[in-house]
């Protein structure tokens, strides 16, 4: 370890970040801990009880928030960008850049060397003449000298989209977080009563027939109206 920088930006999350905090820690970030107190040690910062204190309590730990505590007096401060976003230049970052642009590189050679040597074979074949392959030579070429000469450059725009994607999945992170510490409340059908049925009218005294076979009411006034 080589910076503080190097230092954070070799855990899986940042574990000074609030966010992070919960996360449970894996067994790379534990190494990471155990490897400067081991320098610790080694450089006389640390006496032999304080070591084993410290590298069982690393052991134990369960979450990235029980880690920083550890190194507070053995690592310099470097300030937490906002969003916890690391800083550009992480040992971390900058291998996956540095793999990516030897990926790239590579291509670009079997790129200039596969097309090239097909021409050349067919201008053979035809017999010598206008060296016609060597435009696809010039053209496949000019691609990987430029990738030798502009090597740090394309490091760092490597890293740059890095460090955007980091930040984007940390983002998606703490969104999925935040959804899932929201309390979970019932359906809207199991908060509702179920739908009581309305209330039924009482039943209306049934019209008796007269004699004459007409249906009649209990109404007086009615039968008066009918003997009139």
């Amino acid at each position: 370890m080589t910076s503080a920088a190097d230092v954070w930006g070799s855990f899986s999350h940042d574990p000074r970040v609030s966010a992070n905090a919960v996360l449970r820690a894996t067994d790379r970030d534990r190494d990471v801990v155990h490897q400067v107190l081991a320098e610790a040690y080694a450089d006389g910062r640390l006496d032999r009880d304080e070591f084993d204190t410290r590298s069982a309590q690393t052991a134990a730990a369960r979450t990235l928030g029980e880690l920083p505590p550890l190194l507070a007096d053995l690592v310099e401060p470097v300030p937490v960008p906002p969003g916890g976003v690391l800083p550009a230049g992480g040992a971390e970052l900058r291998q996956q850049a540095v793999a990516k642009y030897k990926s790239d590189r590579r291509d670009a050679f079997w790129g200039f060397l596969a097309p090239s040597f097909i021409c050349v074979v067919i201008w053979l074949a035809f017999g010598p003449g206008f060296f016609w392959p060597g435009f696809v030579i010039a053209g496949t070429g000019i691609n990987v000298l430029s990738m030798l000469i502009r090597r740090e450059n394309i490091i760092e725009e490597n890293i740059r989209r890095l460090e955007k994607k980091r930040a984007k999945e940390h983002a998606r992170e703490l969104e999925a977080r935040r959804s899932q510490e929201k309390p979970g409340g019932m359906s809207q059908r199991e908060d509702q009563p179920q739908d009581q049925p309305e209330d039924q009218p009482e039943d209306q005294p049934e019209s008796q027939p007269d004699d004459r076979g007409h249906e009649t009411d209990d109404h007086p006034d009615d039968r008066k109206d009918e003997d009139e």
